[in-house]
């Protein structure tokens, strides 16, 4: 063999070695190439819960990133971030100093930041049926909804149930309040509604109870009269849920009433209409959102809500806010660096990619001038990468890149709402969260389409998900009269949970893609050009002797 033959078989060889070792590269054979994460184990709120188990089904299927979340109430949550029991906690409000148990002061030993994460409507969801057919139009005034949860209306024919609903004749059958038994931030944020809004209804309940007044607001939310106690959001859906729930009223996030098919109360807002909790209308309520932006004040991003239920724009849900993920900015107890990688990248996914499922969730993705305050709380948090903390880089679907953070363009598009939603003789027909079926006029009053306003169309995408995907997320739950879980509940909502996560975000040309491309050359340059040098030494070649 001559030594241009073997130089040829060197070539080809060596071409080969390369692409093969680019390929490998490019499907992640080479471990250095390879992104890691430490597991990470959170609890608290289950107002949020939802949201937080599907984008933790998304890392887990797009990063192979592992996090764990018990959702035990937003003051356990609290509770186990002080004992150092949980990476982070969860909760919708801040930590507090005088508790109203009279148990010792909320007060974490090592750093923490309060960290925005998503948004949406303490709804009022509820189980009434006349003539045999479900009612799923019901409207509600703020007093009236004061009244029923501080024992004053007892039955749902009482004439101020009956003038906020003129097109239902409204039965005549006992109310059943169902509060939350666990420590929560839902009961929390209704009864500071309620101490703001009401304080006189809510002062002489408390009274009533056996609290002093003026008692503000409670995450312990008192037992009265005929209300029924359950734990957790999921627990006061399922009672409300099941035949014996008939009657029955309970205060939960929007999402679990579309998870459970069922619908909640139109709320009347200051300008005179009754708004459904859907994203578009937390969006604009939340535009009157005050913030606590003093870095050295201990509630630093925590909100301010005043403005909120008095918002005078006629799109607004009354009941809006946002829920907060406490985060450590120190490493101390089973908190490490390599754990703050963790959170500090799903942080970045759900303040991003992750606010791109809040609707169909039952929520309201956060606005820009959120996710930039959630940006410099991953920035605190030890171990987090810092530099891809990127607002340009951020798909969330309230804003683009360069936008103002006062443009949600949510709220830009919220629909306004429709002539029956006002107060007045008429009243919409159509159905709400997940119980998209109209109601019968049978009251003195008139009807009317929703369609377009926020209580229709912009809700019907979350309710037709949970009225379409039933066995989704597995079978719904089913509990006894006690509130104790009998069988089923999948922690996902139905028509989402099972839903294919979200893809990586493109993030343009990079690293891997020039790999590919070479990649590719080299593999072509290893098939074709041997053959042709072959050729051409062949011809170059004496012929045999």
């Amino acid at each position: 063999m001559t030594s241009r033959f073997r130089l040829a078989r060197r070539l080809a060889g060596i071409l080969g070695v390369v692409s093969i070792s680019a390929a490998l590269v490019v499907a992640g054979a080479t471990p250095a190439q390879a992104e890691t994460y430490a597991p990470i184990t959170g609890s608290g709120s289950t107002w949020s819960q939802n949201a937080l188990d599907q984008w933790r089904k998304n890392v887990t299927a797009n990063y192979q990133m592992t996090v764990n979340y018990n959702g035990t109430g937003s003051s356990a949550g609290r509770r186990d971030f002080i004992q150092g029991t949980v990476d982070f906690g969860v909760s919708e409000i801040p930590f507090q100093l005088r508790p109203e148990d009279n148990s010792a002061p909320e007060a974490p030993t090592t750093g923490y930041a309060y960290m925005p994460i998503v948004a949406g409507g303490t709804a009022f969801m509820y189980h009434l049926t006349i003539g045999g057919k479900k009612v799923t139009n019901l409207r509600l005034g703020g007093e009236t909804v004061t009244k029923i949860f501080t024992g004053v209306i007892t039955n749902w024919n009482d004439p101020q149930i009956q003038a906020d609903n003129p097109g239902l004749a409204m039965p005549d059958k006992a109310i059943t309040p169902v509060v939350r038994s666990d420590g929560s931030g839902s009961s929390a944020q209704f009864s500071l509604w309620m101490s703001k809004q009401y304080p006189d209804l809510w002062n002489n309940f408390c009274v009533s109870v056996g609290r002093a007044a003026p008692c503000g607001l409670t995450s312990q939310y008192p037992v009265f009269g005929a209300a029924k106690a359950q734990s957790g959001s999921l627990g006061v859906a399922g009672y409300v849920s099941q035949g014996y729930g008939e009657g029955a009223i309970t205060y939960v996030e929007y999402s679990y009433a579309i998870k459970s098919g069922f619908p909640v109360a139109k709320v009347l807002n200051n300008s005179g209409y009754y708004i459904e909790p859907t994203a578009p209308s937390v969006a604009v309520a939340l535009l009157q959102a005050r913030i606590n932006t003093d870095p050295a004040s201990p509630d630093y991003l925590t909100q301010i809500l005043d403005g909120v239920y008095n918002n005078p724009d006629s799109r607004t849900y009354p009941l809006s806010s946002y829920s907060y993920m406490i985060v450590p900015t120190e490493v101390a107890g089973i908190f490490t660096a390599e754990k703050g990688k963790t959170l500090g990248a799903f942080a970045k996914y759900f303040l991003c990619e992750g606010q791109q499922q809040a609707d169909a969730l039952g929520y309201s993705p956060l606005p820009m001038n959120l996710v930039l305050a959630g940006f410099e709380q991953i920035k605190r948090i030890p171990g987090s990468n810092v530099a891809d903390v990127d607002i340009n880089t951020c798909n969330n679907p309230t804003f683009k890149p360069g936008e103002s953070p006062e443009n949600n363009q949510l709220a830009v598009t919220a629909p306004m709402p429709a002539e029956c939603d006002k107060v007045g003789p008429n009243q919409c027909t159509t159905g709400t969260a997940g119980a998209l079926e109209d109601t019968d006029v049978s009251g003195s009053g008139g009807g009317g389409d929703s369609a377009n306003a926020p209580g229709g169309d912009s809700g019907a995408g979350g309710g037709d998900a949970a009225a379409d995907g039933g066995g989704a997320a597995g079978d719904a739950p089913v509990y006894d009269e006690n509130g104790a879980l009998v069988s089923g509940g999948g922690s996902g909502v139905r028509g989402v949970a099972a839903a294919t996560p979200l893809a990586l975000p493109d993030t343009g040309w990079g690293l891997q893609q020039t790999i590919m491309l070479l990649a590719g050359i080299l593999l072509v340059v290893a098939v074709a050009v041997p053959p042709l040098v072959s050729r051409r030494l062949k011809r170059a070649s004496p012929p045999s002797q």
